[in-house]
């Protein structure tokens, strides 16, 4: 009765909701797709490539140094690689002979070693059981069921070495093709970036290197320590032991772990309570660096927030173990110095755009003017000496304002 009196009801208005996806866009999805697809199932090869370029750019300033004082290029790449593999095998030579002496040692020992835990053991009412098993260890079984993964294991380490070598041997040839290898990536982005392109690798260079002096300063670190310790403690073989220290520094998270082995091995001829005093240490100090000196150093020399590298270190560990924790800091400097160089401001930041992009003009026209007519390997050259020149004026800037301030 009431739906006669209203009369007829109005046809609401269909509204039909389209998504266009163009072409393009889709296009764009799957090479994402595939690029991430590629980059997993090449991660082994993307490995050694970065690897490379942290070789690279740890090595050419060296390079660049001798050419500076009058040596051609080829000359010091052959001295700076031989100087690398000399220090390699010096450093080889110092420490394995004497970690092998620590395991034939601690082989002669362990009957003793285990008759005195089996008799502590034995003084135990909880424990007593477990003493006679101990005694009577048969080493045979054991030795069989560790054959497989020694096998694996050692599998692993010769896969680990040939990829370093292909690392060495790639960081070398980018070396000597430097000039071709950049006037390529050169010629393949409009002239317009060559600027910004240069100033990126640059930085890039520069993060690199920072990244190393903070490495070398922490492993030299960890060795004084070790060293130290072991002498108060009056155990032998102290400096290869903290040699090999340092260089397991290098490894994140499993680097105590191989640091505390060899020193408590070496502690071991001392007593129980010597090797229980160092394995706290070197525990309490792995910590300590861990929490303070690290974030301190890299957040330095890659100038990062001390916190932004604890975390980056946090999150690398997380998602690739321990190659992830050994790109990490490098990454988050590379990200950082992409938003700046991009010129994306981030929240809460001022920045004086007008002065930044009045140096960018300036620097572009000037490359143009140069680089008129030449070819790309050239043009690379003169972007390179361009924003060289900017970061030095950069450089000084930074250092009057630190000053002031």
């Amino acid at each position: 009765m009431n739906a006669h009196m209203q009369g007829p009801t109005q046809p609401r208005a269909r509204r039909d909701l389209r998504i266009d996806i163009s072409f393009k866009t889709m296009l764009l999805v799957v090479a994402a797709l595939a690029g991430c697809w590629l980059a997993l199932h090449l991660l082994p090869i993307l490995l050694v490539v970065v690897v490379a370029l942290f070789l690279v750019g740890t090595l050419n300033p060296a390079v660049e140094w001798l050419e500076h004082h009058g040596l051609k290029r080829s000359t010091g790449i052959a001295i700076v690689f031989s100087a690398l593999l000399v220090t390699t095998a010096l450093l080889a030579l110092l420490t394995v002979p004497a970690l092998l002496d620590q395991i034939r040692a601690l082989i002669v020992r362990e009957p003793e070693m285990r008759g005195q835990i089996a008799d502590v053991l034995a003084h135990h009412r909880l424990t007593a059981a477990m003493a006679p098993t101990l005694r009577n260890v048969h080493y045979d079984a054991i030795a069989r069921a560790a054959a497989g993964t020694a096998f694996a294991i050692s599998s692993r380490a010769l896969e680990i070495i040939a990829y370093l070598a292909s690392s060495i041997f790639l960081a070398l040839y980018v070396m000597i093709d430097r000039d071709r290898l950049r006037g390529g990536l050169f010629a393949m982005l409009p002239r317009s970036q060559h600027v910004r392109l240069s100033r990126v690798l640059l930085r890039l260079e520069t993060i690199v290197s920072g990244y190393i002096r903070g490495q070398v300063l922490t492993s030299a670190l960890m060795a004084i320590f070790v060293f130290a310790l072991l002498a108060l403690c009056r155990i032998s073989n102290a400096l290869p032991i903290a040699v090999f220290a340092g260089i397991a520094d290098v490894l994140p998270y499993i680097g105590v772990i191989l640091s505390i082995g060899p020193a408590a091995l070496a502690a071991s001829a001392k007593g129980w309570v010597v090797v229980l005093i160092v394995v706290v240490v070197l525990l309490a100090y792995e910590e300590f660096e861990s929490r303070f000196l690290v974030p301190k150093i890299y957040g330095r020399a890659l100038r990062l927030p001390s916190s932004i590298v604890l975390l980056a270190l946090l999150i690398g560990g997380t998602l690739m173990g321990i190659v992830g924790a050994l790109l990490a800091l490098p990454v988050a400097a590379a990200i950082r110095m992409l938003i700046e160089e991009l010129r994306v401001t981030l929240p809460g930041e001022q920045l004086d755009d007008a002065v930044v992009r009045s140096r960018d003009a300036s620097s572009e026209k000037e490359y143009a003017q140069r680089s008129q007519g030449v070819p790309a390997a050239q043009a690379a050259a003169i972007a390179i000496e361009i924003s060289e020149d900017r970061q030095h004026e950069e450089d000084d800037i930074r250092a009057v304002d630190s000053a002031a301030s």
